[in-house]
């Protein structure tokens, strides 16, 4: 029986079967930041040792970062002190440090395929859920927790039971205006929210693998908003494209007899999953989240679901509960909604292409009385290309300031929060009760979708623009 792509990566990584149904898996680069790792540190240093494999650990800091004035000393005080905390734990242990200043610093998910650290056939982990974005490259990343930091630190191995694998396929092209941000939130709608609960997923089919690199990593990223561990796209002459000649990428002689093993990795065409899903691309339309997880998602034309559309009395319960925590009701229509915030950024959709698809839409236009927008690139080398490129000067004619890196409002850990009760249509993942900040209300988009809402004051299809 033939293999999966899936299979083969991590059967390459076996260090050792442990005999009671877990591998000891080899890890090819762990990426820490501020928030999850000083635990792990201290676990570190009270056991007495060090980092084992200290060039294999890329740190940064992006999750309690200021998005403006990076420059100067951060005001609030629990920030200030985890980054202090990054910085001296990297400079102990030996470890480089992608900091404040640094130019390549960014969001962990956006800088390290950016520097071409990340690599198809690779196993990578972070203490953050949204880790499966590697897995874009045609690798195994995954997040871990705290203690499992420690452990990767400590012998850059991990213990894991190897989980279930699924393959979603979506059939034929993208129609115009819908983005991979929609090709995923129309995939968890359709699965929900706990519908990859214990698989890793494979993407397959041309809706996936016509997206660019930045379209797979979007995709990828939200893998963990369905439940499953992560998400994986085999690599092709797109990926191999991306990678070359980035910062860290392999070199000479070195770059042809990898890209030659990377050329090997996809799934057999005999290979089993033990779950299977297939959609067609024409089905999709710019989606929007209604509710508050990012399953609850509808085409931007359609209604609110009501009760009767559900048999579960519990599903009954979590929409009814949604809509009163979103101020929505049932059978309701997104499209003309006032909104009084955008954000446009996080490591879904704080890369290159996403700042190039909003300012289609803003470039000869303002942004709506009422309305204050976020538009924050994931990493300087992003803020570098849109300054290039002339989108931030765009921006700047449209009233945006484009802020300075970092993961901003997608989860609130910095300084940047949507206030209570305020509406915002955003391109980050999670549309969880308080996830941009206490009381806010999150509807989930595209770049598209949220720039044509910046220039509106109003959820709008974007397909008007384009």
């Amino acid at each position: 029986m033939g293999k999966t792509l899936f299979d083969k990566i991590w059967d390459a990584h076996v260090v050792h079967s442990t005999g009671d149904g877990a591998d000891i898996l080899y890890i090819d680069r762990h990426y820490i930041h501020e928030v999850t790792s000083p635990q792990a540190f201290d676990g570190l240093r009270s056991r007495g040792i060090g980092v084992f494999r200290p060039l294999k650990t890329v740190a940064t800091a992006d999750h309690n970062v200021p998005t403006i004035n990076q420059h100067l000393p951060i005001k609030e005080e629990q920030s200030r002190k985890q980054i202090a905390q990054l910085v001296q734990n990297c400079k102990e242990f030996g470890l480089d440090l992608y900091g404040l200043g640094h130019q390549y610093q960014g969001i962990v998910h956006i800088i390290g395929p950016e520097l071409g650290v990340t690599q198809p056939g690779g196993t990578y982990v972070c203490g953050d859920s949204h880790t499966a974005t590697h897995g874009a490259f045609g690798s195994i990343a995954f997040g871990i927790g705290t203690s499992e930091v420690e452990m990767v630190l400590a012998s850059q191995s991990l213990p894991q039971v190897k989980p279930r694998q699924m393959r979603i396929t979506v059939n034929g092209q993208l129609k115009k205006g819908v983005t991979a941000k929609d090709l995923i939130l129309y995939t968890i709608g359709k699965l929900t929210a706990k519908g990859g609960t214990g698989y890793f997923v494979e993407y397959a089919g041309e809706a996936f693998r016509s997206l660019s690199m930045e379209g797979r990593m979007t995709v990828c990223n939200m893998s963990i908003e369905m439940g499953a561990r992560g998400g994986l796209i085999a690599p092709d002459e797109t990926t191999i494209a991306y990678v070359k000649g980035r910062a860290f990428a392999p070199k000479g002689d070195d770059w042809d007899k990898t890209v030659a093993y990377w050329r090997t990795l996809y799934s057999d065409t005999d290979a089993t999953f033990d779950a299977e899903f297939t959609f067609d691309a024409a089905d999709i339309e710019p989606m929007l989240t209604y509710g508050t997880n990012p399953g609850m998602g509808i085409g931007i034309s359609e209604s609110i679901p009501s009760e009767k559309d559900f048999t579960d009395e519990s599903d009954k319960a979590t929409l009814k509960k949604a809509l009163a925590y979103m101020q929505l009701s049932e059978g309701e229509l997104l499209l003309g909604k006032p909104v009084s915030y955008v954000f446009i950024g996080s490591c879904t959709n704080g890369r290159i292409e996403d700042f190039r698809m909003a300012a289609e839409i803003v470039k000869g236009r303002k942004v709506a009385s009422g309305v204050t927008a976020w538009f924050v690139p994931g990493s300087k080398q992003v803020e570098k290309q849109c300054e290039a490129e002339g989108l931030t000067q765009i921006f700047a004619e449209a009233g945006i300031a484009l802020r300075q890196p970092g993961c901003s409002a997608c989860l609130a850990m910095n300084e940047d929060k949507i206030p209570e009760g305020e509406l915002c249509i955003s391109t980050s993942n999670r549309n969880f009760e308080g996830r941009q900040g206490p009381g806010a209300r999150t509807i989930l988009a595209g770049p598209y979708a949220a720039a044509a809402a910046a220039v509106t004051g109003v959820i709008t299809d974007p397909r008007t623009f384009l």
